[in-house]
């Protein structure tokens, strides 16, 4: 359970309220709202070839297995279109999401005028980031196509992201060895997911915050 300090149930409520407010708006293709989240996942390669599924049992794996490092994923997600990205990078640095953010307003939003990002507030997810990566007239190019919104602390569970990423980690092998044999899974979950056009059913309103999360919400004295 997540808790709020008391002293910082406005800042939360008002960030909240903000992104409520992105996730009503109607699709508009020429400002997309894409949601960008990112993980990690530890790549465990076998040591014994896993027993294959048989009637009434599932696919077994050893207990010990060798490390074969770790792969940051970035999962970008457009839920009014179904539409998500997955990619695997060497780490989760500033850098590294400077160069996400690129591919997408330089990729699949080229004709958009705006994204509207919605992050949660690690300290990488700044236009920052695109500075410190790029030069400053290539940052400033990236950052006018953006339009950024930030889930409050305590709660990145507003980032629609998050339901993409508990989906994928669902489909996922239990053991991933490889680099190239995670790229083939997250290839085949991206296009079968994007096929589908699988969205996320959100129902949470500002009006529903308002009564379900009132406590949250400081005391008017006007």
């Amino acid at each position: 359970m997540w808790v709020i300090p008391p002293e910082a149930s406005a800042e939360f409520v008002a960030h909240m309220e903000e992104v409520l407010e992105v996730y009503q708006r109607p699709y508009q293709p020429e400002r997309p709202v894409v949601c960008l989240d990112e993980t990690f996942t530890q790549l465990m390669g076998e040591v014994r070839e896993p027993l294959p599924p048989a009637p009434g049992q599932v696919e077994r794996y050893d207990s010990v297995y060798v490390r074969n490092g770790v792969a940051s994923l970035f999962l970008a997600f457009e839920p009014l279109a179904g539409w998500r990205e997955v990619q695997i990078t060497e780490g989760r640095t500033r850098k590294d999401f400077a160069q996400v953010v690129r591919d997408l307003v330089d990729g699949r939003y080229r004709e958009a005028d705006k994204v509207v990002l919605v992050m949660d507030q690690l300290n990488t997810h700044s236009t920052a980031s695109l500075y410190e990566a790029f030069a400053p007239e290539e940052a400033r190019r990236i950052a006018e196509r953006l339009e950024i919104h930030h889930t409050p602390k305590h709660g990145s569970w507003l980032d629609r992201a998050e339901i993409g990423l508990s989906a994928l980690a669902r489909d996922l092998p239990e053991r991933v060895g490889e680099r190239a044999d995670l790229e083939q899974h997250l290839k085949a979950w991206t296009e079968r997911r994007n096929q589908t056009q699988v969205k996320a059913q959100w129902q949470f309103t500002t009006k529903e915050a308002r009564i379900k999360l009132r406590k949250l919400y400081p005391t008017y004295d006007g």
